[in-house]
């Protein structure tokens, strides 16, 4: 009597068949092409499908809003208050003289003398406090309020088209109904077929690193351990960066950091260092941590000279100092890399840089980075999103595109200080990335504004009233 093929085993050789194909597709088109540094050019193809049909999505938005007359968009500007260069000085003897119109204004209105008032002075505002002075305060701080431009760089970047994700779509007010079958259809396959592959991918490209960096670890120091070390490193930040399907851009590569060397560069995310150590090693800086990041920490530094700090002594700069300084005179070991801001900015701006990095070394590397948001938000939101909801966003997004620009290295000129020197680089990096220059520190994004800020306005004020008097004085 035959015996029925049973349903279980059945069941077993397709999933075996599944897995096996699973992986073979995994290691030709991912694995092996990330070791040797190879890209076949599907995920620029894929990036430029998209971008066909956000055009198409963005065409049915407007067309569907125009025939049914509603609004498509809230207006939404970066900047909403018109302002010109002007000083302390120059805006307090406009208000000064305004008012001095408007008494002249009463005066003609009840004086029936014939003889025409004589003009208003334009001199620079008298030392007397006057009582029209408090409107100048009073506007600066409405204005601040209305037009913040520190607290909206810790938010999200609008869009002025939609990119069919849901998180996006906050301006958008009309979807036709074409456009939601395409946004249910983009659902299933982010989170159906590019959520699957992207975890897989993470979880193959952490766990290489791991073993692999902990075997490297037990060989003795000498250029064939570098040699591997770096090898290793490259691949598995390489598959990690295809886990996010990253399309990376880089420029001016002959710039790339040198060994014994220190990379500044503005910081939007915390792939900020996936995205460079894809293209090339470099000493990571932090503090020590448990649970899995503890795990990689450790077996990372055992085949890298990367700086690890415990919770007490980030606090010690001396400390700090030291362990970067002697890091960086050692030019056999990798460039570090560091990103100064301290926080994750949207990606619009790059605010205050930290002096520490730029007393230590002379000559740093710059870097700008910028990501295109049509594809992807990259920007961490530290106080509204975890670690792990923050990367659950990435990887169920549609791709993460990102330019990267290597800079000339910049060296500190005579008589520039640590400050002044932090300023002109981030200004070179903020111009190259296409971002705003800001003063206001990072810190702001969970502190309150420092003192001397405010006693910064306090000064130009009581300076333009001594100022006044001693001229008087000396005339």
């Amino acid at each position: 009597m035959e015996v029925p093929f049973p349903f279980d085993n059945l069941l077993c050789v397709l999933l075996g068949v599944s897995f096996t194909v699973w992986f073979t597709l995994l290691l030709v088109f991912i694995i092996v092409p990330a070791i040797f540094g190879l890209s076949f050019g599907i995920r620029r193809l894929y990036m430029k499908t998209l971008l066909k049909v956000f055009e198409w999505a963005t065409l049915r938005i407007e067309r569907g809003a125009k025939e049914k007359n509603h609004p498509l968009y809230k207006p939404y500007t970066d900047g909403i208050i018109a302002k010109e260069p002007t000083s302390l000085e120059e805006e307090l003897t406009e208000i000064r003289r305004s008012g001095s119109n408007r008494e002249l204004d009463v005066s003609m209105a009840t004086n029936s003398s014939s003889e025409p008032p004589s003009a208003p002075p334009s001199a620079p505002p008298s030392a007397e406090f006057e009582l029209s002075d408090i409107f100048w305060f009073c506007r600066r701080g409405v204005e601040s309020m209305v037009d913040d431009e520190v607290t909206k760089r810790f938010s999200a970047e609008e869009l002025e088209t939609w990119n069919l994700l849901t998180r996006s779509n906050y301006n958008l007010q009309h979807i036709s109904t074409r456009l939601t079958v395409l946004w249910g259809l983009g659902v299933l396959i982010r989170y159906g077929l590019l959520l699957p592959l992207r975890v897989t991918l993470a979880i193959t490209g952490i766990s290489l690193l791991v073993i692999f960096t902990t075997i490297i670890g037990l060989l003795p120091n000498s250029r064939a351990k570098s040699f591997l070390s770096e090898k290793v490193h490259l691949m598995c930040y390489r598959i990690c960066v295809r886990a996010l399907t990253a399309i990376i851009t880089y420029h001016h590569s002959e710039n790339k950091p040198k060994n014994g060397g220190i990379c500044v560069a503005n910081h939007t995310s915390p792939i900020d260092v996936i995205i460079l150590a894809s293209d090339g090693c470099y000493a990571m800086v932090g503090q020590i941590h448990g649970g899995l990041m503890g795990v990689i920490q450790r077996s990372m530094v055992k085949a890298a000279p990367h700086i690890w700090f415990e919770r007490s002594e980030v606090k010690d700069r001396h400390l700090v100092a030291k362990r970067l300084s002697d890091h960086v005179e050692d030019k056999t070991k990798l460039p570090i890399l560091i990103f100064p801001e301290g926080t994750c900015i949207n990606n619009t701006s790059v605010m205050m840089f930290k002096k520490g990095s730029f007393e230590i070394a002379s000559t740093v590397y710059p870097v700008a980075i910028k990501y295109d948001p049509r594809f992807g938000d990259a920007f961490w939101n530290s106080s509204k999103f975890g670690m792990v909801n923050y990367l659950l966003r990435m990887m169920s997004s549609w791709a993460i595109v990102c330019s990267v620009w290597y800079l000339p290295p910049m060296s500190r000129e005579e008589g520039e200080d640590a400050v002044q020197f932090a300023n002109r680089v981030k200004a070179a990096i903020a111009r190259q990335g296409g971002l705003v220059d800001l003063l206001w520190d990072g810190g702001l994004k969970r502190g309150k504004v420092k003192d001397t800020f405010k006693e910064e306005q306090q000064k130009l004020y009581s300076k333009i009233l001594v100022g006044t008097q001693e001229d008087r004085s000396r005339s």
